[in-house]
């Protein structure tokens, strides 16, 4: 049970119909129609490009859009999203993307392409300058790298259609880069789906390998992991603790870390799979913990206070 992808509902492309759909619960009539309209001025800018995989440019915006839709960005975050491009690749200029939008968007669009445009360092050099330069860019508004971070992940997902050199530099600049920056900003989902990907190009040996070492594990089958936290629910409703249960498989990407540094086999690591109990007070989560060692014997050495 890996993660659920973000901006992948379904394998068919994104729509405009799935983002507003995604919209619809939590966002307003106004936020919808300026997202509509962001996708009819980006469908038109975009007229007649095609991706390197054959497909409409427009696919593109739209799947950006739907990730910042699930991160449950602002409206105006995702309608950047949609444009983010039209000012680089298009014949779209700032005045019309004001004229149609307003200041604050086209002040996120330069900034999203600002960003496009920056010349990263290579890991050999200082990492402190990769940052200091993103850094800068996000002064203005943090939603240029929320903006920045979807488009990098649609990118990654779809990297199979680039060249190997090309492959292999943007796992390289996701992997120092694009991941350590979505962790710092708090989207560690994101951030793991980012690692996992740019293992997958930049080796992809250990990486295959060990995706057939996690889907062998039984630990991190659908049916074990529901077992446990339904068990986990039920004692936490008999001892009337109000809680919710959550529960992460590591990414491949931190595995192979792990094994490479010290451990050698997967068994050896014991968090592939990791529950959450999160509650309203510190009474409820030490309660909580205490429920858990009930069920199931700490191991000696191991015990670690993450309350």
């Amino acid at each position: 049970m890996r993660f659920p992808s973000l901006g992948t509902k379904t394998k068919r492309s994104v729509t405009i119909e799935d983002v507003i759909e995604q919209m619809s619960e939590r966002y307003s009539v106004d936020d919808q129609d300026l997202v509509q309209r962001a996708h009819l001025f980006s469908v038109r800018a975009h007229h007649g490009q095609l991706r390197k995989s054959g497909e409409p440019y427009v696919v593109h915006p739209l799947a950006v859009a739907m990730i910042l839709a699930e991160q449950r960005l602002d409206a105006t975050s995702i309608a950047v999203g949609l444009l983010h491009d039209v000012l680089e690749d298009t014949q779209a200029d700032s005045q019309r993307v004001q004229e149609e939008f307003g200041e604050e968007v086209l002040s996120l669009v330069e900034g999203v392409t600002q960003i496009s445009k920056i010349s990263f360092t290579t890991r050999e050099q200082e990492q402190a300058e990769n940052f200091r330069k993103l850094l800068l860019a996000m002064v203005e508004d943090i939603r240029v790298l929320f903006v920045k971070l979807a488009d990098r992940f649609h990118n990654m997902r779809t990297l199979a259609h680039l060249s190997p050199d090309a492959q292999l530099h943007n796992a390289h600049e996701t992997m120092e880069i694009y991941a350590p920056l979505a962790q710092r900003l708090g989207m560690g989902r994101l951030q793991v789906q980012l690692e996992d990907l740019a293992l997958e190009y930049s080796e992809p040996d250990a990486y295959r390998e060990l995706v057939k070492q996690v889907e062998s594990q039984p630990r991190v089958r659908d049916a074990f992991i529901a077992r446990v936290r339904s068990r986990i629910e039920e004692e936490l409703s008999s001892q009337k603790i109000e809680a919710r249960v959550e529960h992460r498989v590591k990414g491949y990407a931190s595995l192979h870390k792990k094994l490479s540094a010290s451990v050698r086999e997967l068994d050896q690591i014991y968090d592939v799979v990791a529950f959450r109990i999160i509650t309203d007070n510190v009474k409820n989560c030490y309660a909580s913990l205490g429920l858990v060692h009930g069920l199931w014997r700490p191991v000696p050495g191991r015990f670690k206070d993450f309350i």
